[in-house]
């Protein structure tokens, strides 16, 4: 076994993406689009900019990862009114469909993350990710 705390992390987030995944996958999306769709919920009309910013992820990634979803219909993207080489991303009414009945499935693996862990656990699992 492994001492790295970068390796057991990654493998970590993948067993517990790969939950979260297959959860979601009956509405054609991944945790990491789930989120990205929240994200985007929460600050449309954003700009990819913006949106990168607050994703903590550069602008040229997040472009590819809206490109992805705006292909399958939910998000869409027009031209800023200020800035017309800004791109500015806001849902469809299909992606806010999406995510409104994605959201209970997406409470249903919180919760059973919740119930495999423990209160105790879930706790110390928050202090450590927010002071990384």
């Amino acid at each position: 076994m492994t001492r790295c705390y970068c390796s057991m992390l990654r493998s970590a987030t993948r067993k517990v993406a790969s939950i979260y995944d297959e959860a979601l996958a009956p509405f054609g999306i991944n945790v990491a689009q789930f989120s990205l769709l929240r994200t985007i919920e929460r600050l449309q009309p954003v700009s990819l900019t913006d949106l990168a910013k607050d994703a903590q992820l550069d602008r040229s990634t997040i472009g590819r990862n809206v490109r992805v979803i705006e292909r399958v219909g939910l998000v869409e993207t027009h031209r800023g009114d200020v800035d017309h080489r800004e791109a500015i991303v806001m849902l469809t009414p299909h992606g806010a469909g999406i995510l409104s009945n994605a959201g209970p499935v997406w409470d249903e693996c919180q919760k059973a993350m919740e119930a495999r862990l423990g209160p105790v656990k879930i706790t110390a699992l928050q202090d450590i990710l927010r002071s990384i």
